[in-house]
């Protein structure tokens, strides 16, 4: 029993092949045509089609060559680029003859749907383009050219990189080799290395069919890659809305092979996915959602539903949970995730302010926002937590345990009570996230980030925070240690260090060894210290979006942490005399 077993299925005579062609779903609403690349079979789009089928009329097709399709003869110029488009429009015709489809591509159906996307003769027949792992040759040439005619030591390295991915490419062009390793040893370790590599579950794919579509699927390079790089079309623009769907972990393809693609595809719609290449098998909820909504954003007139905040096109459509999201710096972290296109879970042990943020959320861009009750020093509520968070949700891309109390006095004021308080909120309810949702990304297999807040404390000693300073420093060793263990499994994970950041932690702050009156009057003097040095937490929520943007595994943000950290590297002598000093309050 398959995914695909419902289809229809039809038979398409063009260019001397059969194509086999199946279909799920109305037939009167809105056609998707699913195109499947190498060295694949249409059944390596059935998780996404069954899930697109609830909304779409859903067509899946064997290329030439591949699946249930024939194969043309002889194979050699049988596979061209202008042969396949002619595929194209003959299934079109076939299953939707009054109506643009939409078309979506992986892989080398990517490859060939931005030639269907870019020619002239298909103009009117598209209505939309979602594209994944697998560029325009043509804009591919233009990327090369441009590098190596006018190169820079970025640029070099740009194209050495994307050269060294390319290597399997090289291989394909040899005579005779692939063709015998694919129906040879190659073809039947293929579904252990897919499983073992990438993580593909094992399902309906990939089929018995794989040896023989793989040996004629190296034709696709054959006829196409040396000579349309070499000549790209300088033409190659896009005539309808294009969505572009990066997987951050594809370790054929490099993030800046997509650099000034606007250029050729005006209607721009960029999403990222932390993933590897076999986004289909993999991440066929995620895929689903977003081809809805694009879809049904271009039948609804739009060109696309792009986020338009600094890191848009890096957290696009992913899921972000905020603990301590009702105020300060969660807060603005959760709404800049929101702001860059994140669906973002607001978590906070207050009800009403954690549906504030998940409102305004929803307001400045997140393409879905929920609020979340919890105390996140609770294991039990936790546990719940992140079971109702995936069960309804999906599995958090990115976590951020920014849940924390301030508490300042001297050790011997300080009561077991209380460093039981700041340890349960401080660190354990870090512990908590981390072993939870981390957990949750690890299991997927596709990576992920995890932002632990610490503080300046963290480094610097001081007689006035030492219960609050020991639960920052234990956060700050928590994730170095599992930024070393979950490094292998492409999940990063970064301390963020603020300073003095004027955020209303001030006021709940609890001080030891004093009365109710004094501290209140210690609340509103810190509060005035922190309103004067006035720094915003929205710079911080920027550093916490550019550290998992660039998977950095500390950052001390305010001038005050970073040099802190840089005394305690270079100068700690001076950090523990500093320590002696009483503070001012």
């Amino acid at each position: 029993m398959t995914a695909l077993d419902g289809a229809r299925e039809r038979r398409v005579r063009t260019g001397g092949v059969e194509l086999c062609v199946a279909e799920l779903g109305d037939p009167r609403r809105p056609t998707v045509v699913l195109v499947h690349g190498y060295p694949d079979s249409k059944e390596v789009w059935s998780e996404v089609a069954v899930r697109l089928a609830e909304r779409f009329h859903v067509v899946l097709y064997d290329v030439r060559g591949h699946g249930r399709s024939t194969a043309p003869s002889p194979l050699r110029g049988g596979f061209t680029l202008r042969k396949l488009t002619d595929d194209f429009l003959a299934v079109a015709d076939a299953v939707s003859p009054g109506r643009p489809v939409h078309l979506v591509g992986h892989d080398w159906g990517s490859v060939q749907s931005w030639e269907f996307v870019t020619v002239g003769r298909t103009e009117g027949r598209i209505a939309s383009f979602t594209s994944m792992s697998g560029p325009s040759l043509d804009h591919f040439g233009h990327w090369i050219n441009e590098r190596l005619r006018r190169p820079t030591p970025r640029r070099v390295g740009q194209f050495l990189g994307q050269g060294a991915k390319s290597w399997y490419v090289y291989l394909l062009h040899t005579p005779v080799l692939p063709e015998l390793a694919w129906r040879g040893p190659l073809g039947r370790h293929w579904p252990r290395i897919l499983e073992r590599v990438e993580r593909v579950p094992r399902g309906d794919y990939p089929t018995a069919s794989l040896p023989a579509d793989a040996a004629h699927g190296a034709w696709l390079y054959r006829d196409n890659v040396r000579a349309r790089l070499r000549h790209p079309r300088a033409d190659a623009y896009a005539h309808a809305p294009v969505q572009l769907i990066t997987p951050l972990g594809d370790p054929y393809l490099s993030e800046r092979l997509y650099d000034g693609l606007e250029a050729w595809a005006p209607r721009l719609t960029r999403r990222t996915l932390p993933a590897g290449h076999w986004v289909p098998r993999t991440r066929p909820d995620r895929l689903a959602d977003w081809i809805t909504e694009f879809v049904t954003a271009v039948e609804n007139g739009s060109p696309g539903t792009a986020a338009t905040g600094k890191h848009a096109d890096r957290f696009g459509g992913q899921l972000v949970l905020v603990t301590g999201a009702g105020n300060g710096i969660g807060r603005t972290t959760a709404l800049a995730f929101a702001e860059a296109g994140a669906r973002v879970v607001a978590v906070d042990r207050d009800a009403e302010a954690a549906a504030r943020t998940a409102e305004l959320s929803r307001l400045i861009g997140a393409s879905a926002a929920w609020a979340e009750t919890v105390d996140v020093s609770d294991e039990t509520a936790m546990e719940a937590l992140a079971a109702r968070v995936a069960a309804e949700y999906g599995v958090v891309d990115v976590l951020v345990n920014n849940a924390g109390i301030g508490l300042s006095g001297s050790f011997f004021d300080t009561t077991p009570e209380d460093w039981r308080k700041v340890l349960d909120v401080n660190l354990w309810g870090v512990i908590h996230g981390c072993r939870l949702f981390g957990r949750q990304m690890a299991e997927r297999g596709q990576g992920g980030h995890i932002v632990n807040t610490a503080s300046a404390a963290a480094f610097q000693p001081s007689r006035a925070l030492p219960a609050y300073g020991t639960s920052k420093a234990a956060v700050l060793m928590l994730s170095e240690c599992l930024r070393a263990e979950l490094a292998g499994q492409g999940i990063g994970v970064t301390a963020i260090c603020p300073g003095l950041v004027n955020t209303r932690i001030t006021t709940t702050a609890h001080f030891t060894g004093v009365g109710p009156d004094e501290e209140k009057r210690l609340r509103r003097r810190t509060a005035r210290l922190y309103g004067m040095r006035n720094y915003s937490p929205e710079k911080v929520a920027d550093a916490v979006l550019e550290a998992v943007v660039r998977n950095r595994g500390v950052v001390p943000v305010t001038p005050e942490a970073r040099g802190a950290r840089l005394m305690s590297r270079l100068a700690p002598r001076v950090l523990r005399r500093l320590a002696r000093v009483k503070p001012p309050l």
